[in-house]
């Protein structure tokens, strides 16, 4: 009978206290988290390479401290620290964000976990501390938050601008051209026979033209959007502007809330101008307008089934109406795109950002003084 091969030596147990020292060179060589202990009092018992990095403390300066020193004055002063630690004890651990100071007197921006320790007997042995510096990821955040806010500005400012427009040309332009149509009827009634023809001609011109400032009016300040919402004024400028350019037009939205009036407004702007260039360039039959939640903001799609070259290029550069739908996609903090291929039509897609309505209203947050 052929004896059975011996069995593999089981791996030997690694002895405690190897294992609590490689444990604490794990903690002492980590750099992007400052890792250390307070007694219970709140000073600093331990302290990693981490905290040196980013507190600027070297263990022999900042051990035996308490943990007080991390803090401004004004949280000391309303007893920010002592709270914590009783927080910690109270539930079991803390996270708080908020400024520190650094050796050298500079704040930072940190996320800080404090968690209560006990030991067997249930009696408490101190603090774990772990501290990261958030200040670039803080950063980042203000300066989205300012861009956002002048997004919001320059769309606000455009909108007043052409509405401003608008109504010049209505009260102005408009009411002109019409009280000329009416002289010019009133004198075709007048004038001998062989003059009547060609004042009606004139009278046909300038109905025309005021059809034309009127459809300009339309296109600077569609009624609607303040009132009743993206969905609606979509809808509604879509079944308007296919009804006379005798396209069959399909709405579709799948919205998890309404945007922002700049959000709406962008989003507006971009689907008028791609339906604008369908009508002129795409020879299309139908139309599709798509509009739906994703990725925390709003992405749209409108697709015809055209001649896919929806817009011709002036001396190999771009059309101007591709520019400005790419310019506010991007300013806006999306992005857009297009897609076409001859006798298959043409698709423009883009996506912007939906900020919940907290975070829109937001401003940036204010700096260390």
């Amino acid at each position: 009978m052929t004896p059975l091969p011996p069995l593999p030596e089981q791996p030997r147990k690694q002895a405690a206290p190897l294992a609590d020292a490689a444990f604490s060179l794990l903690v002492q060589g980590v750099l992007d988290y400052g890792i250390f202990m307070l007694d219970p009092q709140g000073y600093v018992i331990s302290w990693n390479a981490g905290a040196e990095r980013i507190k600027g403390y070297s263990a022999a300066e900042i051990v035996g401290n308490h943990f007080s020193v991390f803090y401004p004055e004004e949280d000391k002063a309303a007893g920010k620290p002592g709270w914590e630690l009783e927080t910690a004890v109270a539930d079991g651990r803390l996270e708080d964000e908020g400024w520190r100071i650094r050796k050298d007197g500079s704040r930072f921006w940190a996320n800080v976990v404090i968690t209560a320790l006990w030991d067997d007997t249930g009696r408490l042995a101190g603090f774990g501390k772990v501290t990261r510096d958030m200040s670039e990821r803080r950063a980042a955040q203000n300066a989205l938050s300012e861009r956002r806010r002048l997004f919001d500005h320059l769309v606000q400012a455009q909108e007043t601008e052409r509405r401003r427009i608008a109504w010049d040309v209505h009260d102005d332009s408009i009411q002109a051209m019409v009280a000329v149509g009416m002289r010019l009827q009133l004198l075709a009634e007048r004038v001998p026979e062989p003059y009547a023809p060609e004042l009606e001609r004139l009278d046909l011109s300038v109905r025309g033209a005021i059809g034309r400032l009127r459809n300009l009016t339309f296109r600077l300040h569609p009624p609607g959007i303040d009132r009743s919402g993206l969905v609606e004024a979509l809808s509604n400028h879509l079944t308007e502007v296919t009804r006379s350019w005798g396209m069959t037009p399909t709405f579709e939205h799948r919205l998890d809330r309404e945007p922002g009036p700049e959000t709406a407004v962008t989003i507006f702007r971009i689907v008028q101008e791609a339906l604008l260039n369908v009508y002129k360039h795409a020879g299309a039959r139908s139309v599709e307008v798509r509009v739906e939640s994703s990725d925390g903001g709003i992405v749209t799609s409108v697709a015809d089934d055209g001649n896919g070259e929806p817009m011709a290029r002036d001396a190999g550069r771009e059309h101007f109406g591709i520019v400005e739908m790419r310019e506010r996609a991007e300013t806006a903090g999306g992005w857009w795109s297009i897609r076409s291929r001859p006798g298959t039509g043409t698709t423009v897609e883009f996506w912007v950002p939906n900020p919940p309505p907290a975070v829109a209203a937001e401003s940036a947050a204010p700096g260390p003084p």
